[in-house]
């Protein structure tokens, strides 16, 4: 049912007219690659714009990744000041000392009161410690807090802005209990809320570095503190470049800072945002309460950090649907205007032509005597020529018809004239040949027997085939006769394989190649003339010799016969044995393809050598 309704469908469109066919061409022309290519350009725009935001974003990622290395790296550098610093290392060597006395009282039953003299020498620490701490905390601009700790978890600090840890006792166990196995190395650690003397709730993340002796003997801890507002202007410049919201991860999926600062110091790790970006960078789509966003994401090879920015794909897309929606209504604008510009167009087209279908009528029903009038030059007058040239070509032709009819009968009576001619020659021949063997004339009758071969051969149907045995045998008839009439003059020697005899070939190929080497290069000089037919089998051709060692050629002469062979130009009788050779290559062309024929060599005084090239074939199966 669906085949008939597409058929019917089909016969209606074909069977239009042509002002309708015309207009229905015209606005598919028009219409579809509009609508083809504002498809095509929007969706391009739109991977275009989202792939140059990917690149963009990333670069910008990338920048502020190293704008927070170099942070970090700078901070790492800080941690490692004590270590040259030997005011440093000393007092927190008699930090150490004193705390270690003190302790060893403690165990034997002494006092816990701290005696007058230890209040200087406490003071003297404290103010020595912490007189380079300010210096060190002065280096650094954004730096919150720096904290040095001796081994007994004494700390000794600074800070900008008077925000100082309340609980620095436990930080300083999960710093020392973290960098228990470092070396001395400094460790990174991420975003941690705390709780500051100001009693406000703060954020910050932290290097922490043991101090060691010169013997790397561990005599304190140091540990460089940064506020996240560190972060907050950088963040924030590029939320507003790429219209998303960030958010920075360490490579446990804790977040160090957000857009929003809603999420700080939590894990993110087992969410679908953090387990998609996977990798050092890269990108990704997925659907959050039902909007569409792009996440682009990159990675710190120092701190192992990862920046996530989620990008809305409505604010990607707000510039393309303009360009999307200017795009369709120029389309409508211009599908309107090709309309009626097409009703135009097509009539303008189709009147002539329906002048012409009426004309063609007139034509079918007899009238031969019409005329379209031509009035333009375009291609519908050109028609109209032609169809004015055909009906004066189709009286033409009524009339040579008739000729030729009459020409044609009296050409068939001269045909079946000419049908007995052969075969009344061929019987004189016998009854010759009969009438020299009554009258004890052997030698003329062998000559007449032999003439008589190459007569039928010769003038049997030169469109046909023979075979190699057959051919090489009209040549070995053709020079016993020459030998009829010179005598002793000419010898003949052909060396073809045996496996050639059935080879299927056109007729006439050797025997005027021996023709024109008998009467064109016959050398009085010399007492015979040997003549010789050889076969080189190549991987391609069969390549024939025919060779003579008669007079030869001069090498103009030789020239000009290669050039006309090769040329095909018209033979001329001033060309030793041209006519003959150039009749075989034309058969041989004709019948195998350009890639065959004849080629001369030739040396005066020395004999010539034709080379007859005819291509390999399977061949037939022996009689």
């Amino acid at each position: 049912m669906k085949a008939k309704r597409s058929h019917s469908w089909w016969s209606y469109i074909v069977d239009m007219g042509m002002e309708r066919k015309l207009l229905l061409v015209f606005l598919i022309i028009i219409t579809l690659p509009l609508s083809v290519i504002s498809v095509i350009s929007f969706k391009s725009y739109s991977e275009s714009i989202q792939a140059n935001t990917v690149a963009y974003s990333e670069k910008l990622i990338d920048q502020m990744m190293d704008s927070i290395d170099d942070y970090i790296e700078d901070m790492k550098r800080i941690s490692s000041m004590p270590a040259y610093v030997n005011d440093i290392k000393q007092n927190l060597v008699r930090s150490n000392r004193y705390y270690e006395q003190k302790q060893m009282m403690n165990s034997k039953g002494g006092g816990t009161q701290v005696a007058p003299g230890d209040f200087d020498l406490l003071l003297s620490i404290q103010r020595g410690i912490e007189g380079n701490i300010s210096f060190i905390n002065n280096i650094k601009r954004g730096t919150n807090s720096v904290y040095i700790f001796d081994g007994y978890g004494n700390g000794y600090y600074s800070a900008k802005d008077g925000g100082v840890r309340l609980d620095l006792e436990q930080s300083y166990k999960f710093w020392s209990e973290q960098s228990r196995d470092s070396s001395g190395e400094a460790l990174l650690f991420g975003t941690q809320a705390y709780t500051s003397n100001l009693q406000s709730t703060r954020y910050a993340f932290t290097v922490v570095r043991k101090i060691v002796d010169g013997l790397w003997n561990p005599i304190g801890l140091i540990a460089v503190e940064a506020n996240i507002s560190n972060l907050e202007n950088q963040v924030a410049e590029l939320d507003t470049v790429t219209h998303g919201k960030s958010i920075i991860v360490d490579e446990n999926g804790k977040v160090i800072y957000d857009s929003g600062r809603k999420l700080l110091t939590t894990d993110i790790s087992r969410t679908h945002l953090f387990r998609q970006a996977v990798g050092n960078a890269g990108s990704f789509y997925d659907t959050v309460s039902g909007k569409e966003r792009l996440n682009i994401y990159s990675s710190s090879a120092k701190t192992n950090w990862k920046v996530i920015i989620s990008i809305p794909v409505d604010e990607l897309t707000r510039g393309v649907k303009l360009t999307r929606n200017a795009t369709i209504a120029a389309t409508l604008i211009i599908i309107v205007l090709a309309l009626i510009i097409s009703i135009i167009l097509s009539f303008a087209l189709t009147k002539p032509l329906t002048q012409m279908i009426q004309l063609m009528k007139r034509v079918q029903n007899g009238d031969l005597d019409v005329t379209f009038r031509v009035r333009r030059r375009d291609e519908i007058g050109l028609l109209g020529h032609q169809f004015n040239r055909m009906l004066a070509r189709i009286r033409q032709l009524i009339q040579d018809i008739y000729r030729i009819e009459e020409q044609k009968k009296e050409a068939e009576l001269q045909a079946l004239q000419s049908q007995i001619n052969p075969h009344f020659i061929y019987n004189t021949l016998e009854s010759i040949r009969m009438t020299a063997e009554i009258n004890d004339d052997v030698e003329a009758a062998d000559m007449i027997s032999i003439l008589g071969k190459l007569l039928r051969y010769s003038t049997s149907d030169l469109s046909g085939t023979t075979t190699m045995k057959q051919e090489l045998l009209y040549v070995r008839n053709y020079v016993e006769l020459l030998g009829c009439r010179y005598p002793g003059r000419f010898v003949l020697q052909i060396d073809v394989p045996g496996t050639l005899d059935n080879y299927s070939m056109i007729k006439l190929v050797f025997q005027p190649i021996i023709e024109n080497a008998a009467y064109h290069g016959l050398d009085d000089t010399k007492s015979q003339m040997h003549l010789s037919i050889t076969c080189e089998v190549t991987e391609q051709k069969l390549l024939f010799h025919i060779r003579d060692d008669g007079c030869g050629m001069e090498q103009a002469t030789l020239d000009k016969l290669n050039d006309s062979l090769k040329h095909e130009m018209p033979p001329k009788k001033s060309i030793n044995g041209g006519i003959g050779m150039k009749n075989v290559h034309q058969r041989i062309q004709l019948h195998y393809g350009a890639t065959y024929g004849i080629e001369v060599f030739s040396r005066p005084g020395e004999g010539t050598d034709v080379i007859l090239s005819l291509p390999l074939q399977v061949q037939s199966a022996r009689e």
